[in-house]
């Protein structure tokens, strides 16, 4: 009589499952990390919205008055125009000036390239306090500051940077400008450098200039990392916190000239001790850096679908 082997359970850890726990744990501190230090004091934030707390003492539910109190300070409204005002400063020079100088920074004409390539990225990555240091040099107050001195030489009286309207909004963009726009550069150039070579051979034959490659060849392929771009920038903009506070040293000492939205929480967080009204207006923010998110993703649709 023919003995029927009596079938093998399969074991719990299989092989396929040990590679799956294994790669789980290795990728886990970054989860763990991101819940404690991420996920949390996000939701915690949404939790003191609704709270009267000053860090300390007691908790007290107010459902949505610190809502109706940052929509009733004109200083709030005062720090969204701001922030909208120094994004278009900011981030639409930089936008128009790192497409060229990508461009430039990938031509095989040009030598040197990886140097100039370091020397255009330093910006990001150089200390704040070197930006201090060097931009209150720039925009000093006095009439023989750099910039005071530069625009004596047309006929200019002397500008007080961090106190007038505009001067304080041209300083911060100009910091701006100069940190980010490299890194924008680098972005432009890893897009430039995905573009085939032989469609600007063959535009080449075909008798193009180099303005026209620029224009029916660059632009339309470089579409989709522009809108990347501008989507990073837009958010980094809402975002705009460390060059003002740079500019003018000390938050107590920020104006309303140069007052941006996560300045005016920050402050009303850690030198008022509001935490309700800050995590308030924190939410704000993120509503509005949702909504600009959603606008992204309809056009960068609309973009693939055209490509």
């Amino acid at each position: 009589m023919k003995t029927v082997p009596t079938p093998v359970k399969p074991s719990y850890w299989s092989e396929r499952r040990k590679e799956a726990t294994a790669g789980l744990l290795y990728i886990s501190p970054f989860f763990i990390l991101f819940a404690i230090f991420g996920l949390f004091p996000m939701l915690y934030s949404f939790y003191l919205a609704f709270q009267n707390w000053n860090g300390l003492g007691e908790m007290k539910f107010v459902g949505f008055a610190n809502f109706q109190l940052i929509m009733s300070d004109p200083l709030f409204w005062r720090s969204i125009y701001n922030t909208v005002i120094l994004g278009l400063l900011g981030t639409l020079p930089q936008i128009l000036v790192a497409i060229p100088l990508a461009a430039l920074l990938n031509a095989a004409w040009l030598r040197f390239r990886n140097l100039f390539r370091i020397a255009i990225f330093m910006p990001y990555v150089t200390s704040t306090v070197a930006v201090a240091l060097v931009f209150s040099v720039i925009f000093s107050e006095h009439p023989s500051g750099l910039a005071n001195s530069f625009f004596s030489l047309f006929g200019f009286e002397q500008i007080f940077w961090k106190k007038e309207e505009w001067a304080v909004k041209v300083a911060i963009s100009v910091m701006v400008f100069w940190r980010w726009v490299g890194y924008n550069t680098i972005i432009f150039l890893a897009g430039l450098q995905r573009i085939p070579h032989d469609l600007y051979e063959a535009a080449t034959i075909d008798g193009a200039s180099a303005v026209q490659q620029f224009r029916f060849i660059t632009l339309p392929l470089l579409r989709p990392v522009i809108v990347f771009v501008t989507f990073l920038s837009t958010i980094g903009a809402w975002q705009l916190f460390v060059e003002p506070l740079v500019f003018y040293g000390n938050v107590n000492l920020v104006r309303e000239e140069g007052m941006t939205i996560v300045l005016y929480l920050w402050k009303e967080a850690f030198a008022n001790s509001a935490f309700g009204t800050a995590s308030a207006s924190a939410i704000i923010l993120f509503l509005i850096i949702a909504l600009f998110s959603a606008l992204n993703l309809k056009l960068s649709g609309r973009t693939g679908n055209a490509a």
